[in-house]
């Protein structure tokens, strides 16, 4: 196993946690900041006001993009358990 071979892996790894996580936090940021933007227009300061809808957000992109993160993950596992016999041998 070279060097190469496993900062490919490293790559692919943190690409794919990046790729599976990228939707609900930026779903999150989004609606967060929406949230922020209407309470300073209102000037409603309450704190506990922006869960909510970031709750109910992030879990309605967890509905909308779970075939894509699964997708992305099952690749990548798949890509590593198939790797391992090649990342064994020595050269």
């Amino acid at each position: 196993m070279t060097q190469d071979t496993i900062l490919d892996l490293i790559r692919d790894g943190l690409l794919a946690v990046i790729m599976s996580s990228a939707p609900p936090l930026l779903t999150g940021l989004a609606v967060g900041l929406l949230v922020s933007i209407f309470q300073t227009v209102t000037s409603i300061q309450e704190p506990t006001l922006a869960f909510i809808p970031k709750i109910v957000a992030v879990l309605l992109s967890l509905v909308l993009f779970g075939p894509f993160i699964l997708t992305t993950l099952t690749t990548y596992f798949a890509k590593l358990i198939s790797a391992i016999p090649q990342l064994l041998v020595p050269r």
